[in-house]
């Protein structure tokens, strides 16, 4: 497995570790782990129900035209990608393809486009695969994901005797194998026919950390593969003016905020073909098959690629035809790390204060354009590692980079996180780990009698005796931060439930079991993440003791607790039973919840 293999090379690497050690601070060791870590490349196994019923759950074959838009928006290069079209069976199978060239995304556009249809259907064959491929396929250097597009219903040849619950059986192993090695499986509910299984794509998704969406038209695919792609590798979605086609050519601008974009993606969905014009910055036009920009077509979406793109406003013109709606999105892609200085490792107590500085590396080494700060704010996360309650506080922009003070408020342990964000991405640090329970050993040095100073001092035990220890000490380190990834739990359910506050008319109640989510989730990922209601994000949940949880308002506000309204800034505590009202600003819509037990 992917987790087995990197804990065996963790393993080897130890000794190496232990004499660096010697040399460096061993604060310093976490960042630069951190640092590696984001800036991996993508392994993506993209699996397709090609069963029979998608012939009316996906007429018009939007899985296909979202798997090819998702390879045109990788990377030029490093990435990898495997597909896995199935029925009750494996009907057809890409091995992992490392993309290098144009030509191999080419070569994986056109086995989709060659894929056919099939009787029955059993979901967990197709997932099973998935993490099967990744397991002798991937990269362990790299990020695993898995992109699932399906309606979600099983239809089992009754021949053969497959049960739901041999289905179940085997879908469950499939997930506990993902979540043991960090794979999410993103969901795209295909649903032409009204006949979605919406409840168990969610579910899948909420299990192994990935996201849920539905779809019924192409129209959407920009929105969910944006928001997929902004998921996986800490980016945030820009959205252009929308344009309304009228036979000519219309002009939108482009602005790349900085030199430290590697690439910009631009998504444009339209339900007829349209014409792409763009000019650099300097007013020059651009060659749309050159090293500088690459279009990809298809019969729903046009993706531009800019590679390596100039700061600055550029003009994308689009021609559409008349009265056909253009919708445009725009994602970056960042070569960033968020890398937090060095702390004094030792043991703390209540009252003692602690200094954060943080700043962004490109490549290993400081960013060199400070401006790519001015628009940016940070936030210091505070989890309380005994009780498990998670508290932010802003930090202060420099201009070269973030600072602060935590001052720490009791005797316990804490994990601290900075997060940076500005709008079209977001970067966190490596946790650093506060002791403060108390348990600090004594500072002083031992004393010597006069006759032993005469003797030569014992180097050669003293110096193995260190490195056994450094060696131990960084095992143990390892294994904390392997731990501190199985966050703390929530228990019971939300009922949901969303109210036009235009009609009155309120949907149907959704039941979203909480047991899958970690450390914390927003209101919007139960939502599953509909851009209409984006505005929840800023309403976390947090565990608390007695079965409890914690909802609090980031952007500070009140809510409404069994008819009583609260300020939600500073967190309000939910029991069984309790019911809230979040009404929105922008969708006028009410969100009604009910926690229970």
């Amino acid at each position: 497995m992917l987790r087995t293999r990197k804990i065996r090379w963790l393993s080897g690497t130890m000794v190496l570790l232990a004499i660096l050690t010697l040399l460096l601070p061993q604060a310093l060791l976490p960042q630069a782990a951190a640092a590696q870590a984001q800036t991996s490349g993508i392994d993506a196994v993209l699996v397709a129900d090609v069963s029979n019923s998608m012939n009316t759950s996906d007429r018009d074959k939007i899985s296909n035209e979202a798997m090819k838009m998702f390879i045109d928006m990788l990377p030029v290069q490093g990435d990898k990608v495997g597909i896995v079209a199935y029925t009750d069976q494996v009907e057809r199978e890409k091995a992992m393809l490392e993309i290098q060239s144009d030509a191999d995304k080419s070569s994986l556009k056109d086995f989709i486009d060659q894929l056919g249809r099939g009787p029955y259907t059993d979901v967990s064959v197709g997932v099973a695969e998935a993490v099967n491929i990744l397991n002798h396929g991937a990269d362990p250097s790299h990020s695993p994901m898995i992109v699932l597009l399906a309606d979600g219903n099983n239809d089992f040849n009754k021949t053969k005797g497959r049960t739901q619950a041999q289905s179940d059986a085997d879908l469950a192993k499939a997930v506990k194998e993902a979540q043991d090695q960090g794979i999410p499986v993103y969901t795209i509910g295909l649903n032409a026919d009204g006949k979605l299984n919406k409840n168990a794509l969610a579910d899948l998704a909420q299990q192994t950390g990935g996201k849920s969406f539905i779809t019924d038209t192409p129209d959407d695919l920009p929105q969910i593969l944006s928001e997929i792609f902004a998921d996986h590798a800490k980016l945030n979605v820009v959205k252009l003016p929308s344009v309304t086609g009228n036979g000519s050519y219309q002009e939108v601008t482009v602005n790349v905020p900085n030199d430290s974009v590697l690439e910009a993606n631009i998504s444009i969905m339209s339900s007829k073909p349209v014409e792409v014009q763009l000019t650099d910055p300097s007013g020059q036009a651009v060659d749309l098959n050159s090293d500088a920009a690459k279009l990809s077509t298809s019969k729903s979406y046009s993706l531009v690629k800019l590679l390596k793109p100039q700061e600055g406003d550029w003009k994308l013109r689009v021609k559409g035809a008349p009265k056909d709606s253009i919708d445009i999105n725009l994602l970056f892609n960042y070569d960033l790390q968020l890398v937090v200085d060095p702390i004094k490792t030792k043991s703390y107590a209540k009252g003692d204060k602690v200094d954060l500085a943080a700043k962004l590396e490109n490549g290993g080494q400081p960013l060199q354009d400070n401006d790519l700060y001015t628009d940016m704010k940070a936030t210091l996360v505070v989890k309380d590692v005994d009780t498990g309650k998670s508290e932010e506080q802003p930090l202060e922009n420099t201009g070269s980079g973030f600072a602060g003070t935590f001052e720490v408020p009791d005797n316990h342990n804490y994990e601290l996180v900075i997060r940076a964000e500005e709008d079209s991405f977001y970067r966190e640090s490596a946790p650093i780990t506060i002791n403060a329970s108390g348990a600090a050993g004594s500072g002083s040095q031992p004393t010597t009698s006069g006759g032993e100073q005469d003797k030569p001092f014992p180097w050669l035990p003293v110096i193995l005796g260190v490195i056994a220890l450094i060696v131990v000490g960084v095992g143990a380190w390892f294994l904390m931060g392997w731990l501190k990834q199985k966050n703390r739990g929530f228990v019971g359910q939300m009922v949901v439930e969303i109210r036009d506050e235009n009609t009155g008319d309120k949907s149907y109640p959704q039941y979203k079991k909480l047991v899958s989510f970690r450390g914390r989730f927003h209101l919007h990922q139960l939502l599953q993440l509909d851009p209409e209601l984006k505005e929840t994000e800023k309403y976390v949940f947090t565990p608390s003791n007695g079965d409890r949880i914690i909802i609090r308002n980031t952007a500070g506000g009140t809510l409404e607790k069994s008819g009583r309204a609260v300020d939600a800034s500073s967190g309000v505590e939910l029991k069984n039973g309790d019911r809230l009202s979040i009404p929105l600003q922008q969708a006028d819509k009410t969100i009604l919840i009910e926690y229970l037990v």
